[in-house]
């Protein structure tokens, strides 16, 4: 049987017309900031693939490529013009190593956002969480932050290319999430009086070379669409079912999830001993953030959660390529581990 993949939150495969775009601008090798002809054909491209961002995304603020969503959420934090203040409890890890002193905001049992504390600052919460998929109530949370005269940074690394981009202040983006390449994303900035500049590359917010094909290659990723996300809910329902039915777990069942990303609890086996069996099988499964699966913490979202048995959780989630054979043959394989 071939490797099943169903890991798409870590990075997902690719897409062949990103492959094709980032072709295109490396033929484009000189650098958009010199003044000659072939820079400033380089930096007519790179414009061309910002705009198209921001076309396909439906943003109407400002751009700044970035090398993926940890750097833009780190120059969203330390350049805004307003101190951190909150953040959610079931942040990424990007977001937690800047968070210092600033207000942890709670979430129900569901990992749904409870609006308290400080928010008149600068208030980071994550759109979708990328271990359980539960989707924030971001509308709301912008309002009420607002209301308090704070800004909203939006952590959109799972939800971006797939659903709508939340009315957020500023938004961290990653290509790699959408079929777009590794080490390129965004920072979307609503305003650039949001931002304090620091001179360089990227209208003065952010120094360095861009990178001018994966700029391009994020662009035709994005523009694919995500018209697959039915097939996904279709998938994931299917998931859900065959996990409940083998006397499984499914995290957060009743809140509004993305249709790409779930976690699962296989009672009696510790995630990683079903990591170690599921990868025997040939199948590639997490245990959380892909950025912490060599930790032998327990879940600091499950922990945030409440859950009483975030050591026996692993994460599954879905990509364009997943077919529903690759999704019942790992329902088989669930029920063999399981017992």
């Amino acid at each position: 049987m071939p490797p099943i993949y169903l890991d798409h939150a870590a990075t997902t495969p690719l897409l062949p017309t990103a492959r094709e775009a980032m072709l295109e601008g490396f033929a484009l090798w000189a650098n958009p900031s010199s003044p000659h002809k072939v820079g400033r054909a380089a930096r007519a491209a790179l414009e061309d693939a910002r705009a198209r961002v921001k076309a396909a995304l439906g943003w109407t603020g400002e751009v700044v490529f970035t090398s993926g969503a940890s750097e833009a959420l780190a120059l969203a934090i330390t350049r805004c013009a307003v101190p951190l203040a909150a953040v959610c409890a079931v942040e990424h890890e990007a977001v937690l190593r800047w968070a210092g002193d600033a207000v942890r905001l709670p979430v129900d049992g569901a990992g749904q956002v409870m609006a308290e504390g400080t928010l008149n600052g600068l208030v980071a919460v994550q759109h979708v969480n990328n271990e359980t998929g539960v989707i924030q109530p971001l509308a709301d949370m912008t309002a009420q932050v607002r209301a308090a005269g704070g800004m909203l940074l939006a952590d959109c690394a799972q939800g971006a290319g797939k659903i709508a981009l939340p009315a957020a202040d500023l938004i961290a983006i990653s290509a790699h999430k959408f079929g777009g390449p590794i080490g390129v994303g965004a920072l979307l900035v609503r305003d650039w009086a949001l931002l304090r500049p620091t001179g360089g590359q990227e209208r003065g917010y952010r120094g360095g070379t861009e990178n001018l094909p994966g700029a391009m290659a994020m662009a035709a990723a994005l523009e694919a669409g995500f018209g697959w996300l039915e097939h996904a809910a279709r998938l994931r329902q299917r998931l859900d079912e065959g996990v409940v039915a083998a006397g499984g777990e499914v995290v957060a069942a009743d809140a509004l999830r993305l249709p790409t990303i779930a976690g699962y609890r296989m009672p009696g086996r510790s995630a990683t001993a079903q990591l170690i069996r599921f990868d025997g099988m040939g199948i590639a499964v997490s245990a959380g953030s892909a950025c912490s699966s060599g930790s032998l913490k327990a879940s600091p979202v499950l922990t945030a959660m409440g859950y009483p048995h975030a050591g026996e959780v692993i994460r599954v989630s879905i990509g364009r390529e997943t077919t529903q054979g690759e999704i019942d043959a790992f329902l088989s394989a669930w029920r063999e581990i399981a017992g």
